[in-house]
């Protein structure tokens, strides 16, 4: 490559590197703005349970459609299913059933009036990991609705997922909104059952008790619970939602949520609605009724709102859970750290008078042993580090505090780079050799241990990236990128530097 087209090239960079950090914001890690740091453990027992609960109820119904009149169908086990028989002729159809319409279950016990029916281990493993993957998306997306930037959700082991949100302002709205499971679903009111009953929870086996959202401004005592008994079936559930908004009720003044079903549920919602008029229709969301109005008629057009008496913020989080979807199993939280601003402030300013100050000793001593051609080094080296600012500034990455120690780690290798061509040109100089030979050979030498050690870092950096987390990986983009760009300077910049030097006047002595 001729002078002119590297000149070029070396501009065009240069100009790129300076105005990219002038016009876009550089992320800042959660060490150092602040925010949250939570680790989360999932339930994917539970995640299995709810498979072999949906079977089950799947199972009734395909018999029920065969005419095949089982004595009882039950959940035997979190991962096994019991179905019970009274003939031979009974037990052929019920195997041959379940051979076409459940291939992930196999038979556990087979006797002469039951069959207990299994979930195969790799069917159970991949549902597993599936819960594990899908609550990484669902989180995502509640996050994302939240309005947190640049958040950190990622998985961690077999069953646990990191979310790190930097500069949130109100943890405890952030962790309310990540644990929520959002299991919403619609069963129908039992008001047959007395007020002591529902108390001692003496109720039929296809009813359930649950606590019902009460109106805040009751004077209730502070143990009291508004009981209410619905049947256990659930007749429609949040997996048919396609939209939720908030809208101001005009009879109470206050805020509900407005959810919107697929075309699927809607046809469903409209069944349920014609086939339970009067009645009422509960809306139950993690195990508590949020409301349970009466059903005057059928509703068609697939729409329904949930009244709770909200303050915004409630039914802004629950939009939020509805739209983004429920979590295929419970989380539990294991782990929850919460970073102050002015620890972040702190950190900020650490980093950046350690890092000028280790740049500061660079330039000096560079410049003071090998003079002018210090000085050239030390040119590149600016432009190193604006290189790696303007990257994770042009493609969105986060700077961290390990960030911050991996620009200078980098800094102090590009120097390194500069040394060992330094050296090599002052062994061909004492061997007599003019300075533009000098030059040549000693870049030329020098190249292949630059690019060795580089390379060896870089796959190091690679692996730091793939297998950490958070700051591990903070740290292995700053290195990686800032490798790149030592390369880029030392053996490009520097050089190119030396033959401007070099084609305009004949050196007889060089700096160095």
């Amino acid at each position: 490559m001729g002078l002119f087209a590297r000149w070029v090239l070396i501009l065009i960079v240069l100009g790129w590197s300076i105005y990219v950090p002038l016009t876009q914001k550089i992320n800042l890690g959660l060490d150092l703005q602040g925010g949250m740091h939570v680790v989360l453990d999932v339930d994917t027992d539970k995640a299995i349970e709810n498979k072999i609960d949906n079977t089950v109820n799947q199972m009734r119904q395909d018999l029920t459609n065969a005419n095949i009149d089982t004595t009882y169908i039950k959940k035997d086990s979190i991962n096994s299913v019991a179905i019970g028989f009274n003939s031979q002729d009974v037990k052929d159809k019920v195997l041959k059933l379940l051979e076409t319409n459940y291939p992930y279950l196999e038979q556990q016990k087979l006797a002469s009036d039951i069959i207990v029916m299994v979930i195969r281990n790799a069917d159970e493993m991949r549902w597993r990991n599936d819960a594990v993957d899908q609550s990484v998306e669902v989180l995502r997306n509640r996050i994302d609705e939240f309005g947190v930037a640049e958040p950190l959700i990622q998985r961690q082991g077999e069953k646990q997922i990191v979310v790190q949100l930097p500069g949130v302002k109100n943890p405890d709205d952030a962790l309310n909104l990540i644990g929520k499971t959002a299991v919403l679903s619609f069963h129908i009111v039992d008001y047959s059952i007395p007020e002591e009953d529902l108390v001692s929870g003496n109720v039929p086996s296809d009813t359930m008790v649950l606590a019902m959202k009460d109106d805040p401004t009751h004077n209730h005592p502070p143990d009291f619970i508004h009981r209410i008994a619905v049947k256990k079936d659930s007749l429609l559930t949040g997996n048919y939602i396609s939209d939720a908004e908030i809208v101001i009720s005009p009879q109470s003044n206050r805020p509900t949520v407005s959810i919107q079903f697929d075309p699927v549920g809607a046809k469903i919602f409209e069944e349920i609605t014609r086939t339970n008029v009067n009645k009422n229709l509960a809306i139950v969301l993690d195990g508590t009724v949020y409301s349970a109005p009466v059903i005057n008629e059928p509703i068609s057009g697939g729409s329904a709102s949930i009244s709770g008496n909200f303050t915004f913020d409630e039914a802004n989080a629950l939009k939020i859970v509805l739209k983004a979807g429920s979590l295929p199993a419970p989380v539990t939280v294991v782990e929850n750290r919460t970073v102050g601003a002015s620890l972040g402030e702190d950190s900020i300013r650490s980093g950046i008078t350690a890092s000028i100050v280790g740049f500061a000793a660079i330039v000096l001593f560079i410049g003071i042993y090998y003079r002018l051609s210090g000085m050239v080094a030390n040119i590149a080296l600016l432009i190193n580090l604006s290189l790696i600012l303007a990257v994770l500034a042009q493609f969105g990455a986060t700077l961290t505090l390990p960030g911050i120690a991996g620009i200078m780690l980098t800094l102090g290798m590009a120097v390194d780079a500069n040394v060992l061509i330094f050296e090599r040109v002052r062994e061909e100089l004492r061997k007599g050799r003019t300075p533009a030979n000098a030059i040549n050979i000693g870049y030329s030498k020098a190249l292949s241990a630059i690019v060795d050690s580089n390379i060896t870092t870089l796959i190091a950096a690679v692996v730091l990236f793939q297998f950490g987390t958070g700051p591990i990986k903070g740290f292995a983009i700053t290195l990686s990128v800032g490798l790149l760009a030592s390369m880029f300077t030392a053996i490009f910049v520097t050089r190119t530097i030396f033959m401007s030097f070099m084609s305009k006047r004949r050196i007889k002595e060089l700096s160095i």
